[in-house]
This record gives structure tokens, sequence and C-alpha cells, in this order.
């Protein structure tokens, strides 16, 4: 992943915005998942937002200005699903740590959570979701917010 980052600030510079948006999404109650598997889940959920995030940052605060986004979902811990549950809990502390380290340079780090499975044409429509990035990428600094809520689109 870093070489890909370093590739995109070599042709393009810094970003003004990161987005991550991966996580593994599997089915695991409590006590099914071994300890390599919560690993895994563990590395690709929060261990690799936090990479991306710690790779880019130290140059968009230099710049003083920039976003990191990181895709959240889990708004409640659901037994049927502990990796997941577990990463994005983590999630949320990551963006409050990344934002007590980058925010008061000028880097606004969020989360977007969604509470449902995304699909088009339904309540949790990617095109209605990525409205939400957008808002918190331009959001003034006086009004920054960490987590944005997706429970649906309003009917």
């Amino acid at each position: 992943m870093n070489a890909a980052l370093d590739e995109v600030v070599r042709e393009h510079g810094v970003p003004d915005v990161v987005v991550y948006n991966a996580a593994i999404i599997q089915a695991d109650a409590p006590g099914e998942l071994s300890v390599r598997g919560h690993l895994e889940a563990w590395a690709v959920n929060v261990v690799g937002a936090l990479n991306a995030a710690a790779h880019v940052a130290p140059a968009m605060a230099a710049r003083g200005n920039g976003t990191i986004l990181i895709t959240g979902g889990m708004p409640e811990p659901k037994p049927q699903y502990v990796s997941l549950s577990l990463g994005k809990a983590g999630v949320r502390t990551l963006v409050t740590l990344l934002d007590q380290e980058y925010g008061p340079a000028g880097v606004h780090v969020a989360s977007v959570t969604v509470a449902g499975p995304v699909s088009p044409g339904t309540d949790f429509d990617p095109d209605d979701i990525a409205e939400h990035y957008w808002r918190l990428h331009t959001q003034p600094r006086h009004q920054w917010t960490r987590e944005v809520l997706h429970a649906g689109s309003p009917q």
C-alpha cells in the first residue's frame, strides 16, 4: 500500500483527500474465528487505515490541510459479526486518535458509518452515501465532525 501511495504523491502531489474503504466482512460468532482470522481482519479493518493515514497525514499537516475519511459500520456491535464489530469500534477510536494528532495542523479526520449493506437503488445506495464523504471533505474547519451515520436514505 505504501508504494501505491508514494506513486500517487510522486505523480500528483499530496492528495487533498484520502478515503479508506476496506474491510473484511464475514459472519463470525464469539469463539468461531481463529486468532489468525481475527488478526487478518484487524489488519484490514483497522491497521490498513492507520497505515494509510500515517503515510499521508504528515504531509497534509505540513501543508496545513487535507481530509482523511474512513468508512465505518456496525453502529451497534452484533454477536454474529464479532471481527467486524471489533474492527469498526477500532475505526472509531482510530479516527479520534488521528484527529487529535493531525486535526490541529488542519487535517480533517472523520468516518462515515454505514448501518446497512451498500447496494444501488436501496436505502444504502452508494450515491447517497458518497454525499456524506463530500460534505465531510468540504466542511468548514469550525464545523468539523468526526463521524456521520448513514442509517438509510430519508423516506
